[in-house]
């Protein structure tokens, strides 16, 4: 009788050591240098294995770039929180920076290639990260746009800085350019003051948003609808 777990086991084994050999490709050459015969050869396995455990090539590189997010994750997860929600905020952004900065190859392979709908399952829960401290900073009343606004913004913006920065020379690269660019980001979404102190029921509505999560008292579909009309609260009145 066979032995599914240790054939399982045996199968991922074989799957970490073709990516780690292909992210050790893309990083010494390149995207050009992942080629299916060339990673095959310097796994020391075979292109049908790896057409098997990936299915294509597009699929192999999917994987690389999930290797690449799950460091980043690794490191990013790593770092002791700075208590201030703006100050974590402003932390992860030169994490981000420094990451790309430092591997560039692995960073254009994982954001120099949108793809409409396709998204790896690492940068899913990196965005994830990013929401939460988005998130933190509405539940302190700091947040003066919709948390997705701001998401999105903050990730647009840094994402842009590295690969501007990675466009550049190396001798010519100035890291002002991620300062100012992160200060402003940061001060287009934030304000130093809780916003709840100002009047109008936006930001009010912004920050319980933030805390609805936490509401047990509700229902599921009671949280559903406060979160729509919290919504709608928080992004003002409708445009003609």
């Amino acid at each position: 009788m066979g032995d599914p777990g240790g054939e399982t086991a045996g199968r991922d084994r074989v799957r970490t050591h073709i990516v780690s050999v292909a992210a050790a490709l893309l990083t010494s050459g390149g995207r050009d240098a992942i080629s299916t015969r060339a990673v095959a050869a310097a796994a020391g396995t075979q292109a049908p294995t790896i057409y098997r455990l990936f299915g294509d090539k597009e699929g192999l590189l999917d994987a690389v770039a999930e290797f690449g997010f799950t460091s980043y994750l690794r490191d990013k997860k790593a770092r002791p929180l700075a208590g201030d929600p703006v100050e974590e905020l402003r932390a992860g952004w030169d994490l981000h920076v420094g990451f790309g900065l430092a591997n560039p190859a692995l960073f254009s392979l994982m954001y120099g290639d949108p793809q409409p709908g396709r998204r790896s399952p690492a940068s899913v829960v990196a965005f994830r990260i990013l929401g939460e401290r988005i998130r933190d900073i509405a539940a302190a009343g700091r947040l003066k746009v919709g948390e997705r606004l701001a998401a999105d913004l903050v990730h647009s913006a840094a994402t842009g800085v590295v690969l501007t920065l990675l466009a550049m020379p190396e001798d010519r690269r100035d890291m002002r350019l991620s300062e100012v660019a992160r200060d402003a980001a940061i001060a287009a979404v934030t304000t130093d003051a809780p916003a709840v102190e100002t009047p109008g029921p936006a930001a009010a509505a912004m920050a319980l948003r933030a805390t609805l999560p936490d509401a047990t008292a509700l229902t599921d579909g009671e949280r559903h609808v406060l979160g729509e009309w919290l919504d709608r609260l928080a992004t003002g009145p409708p445009t003609n």
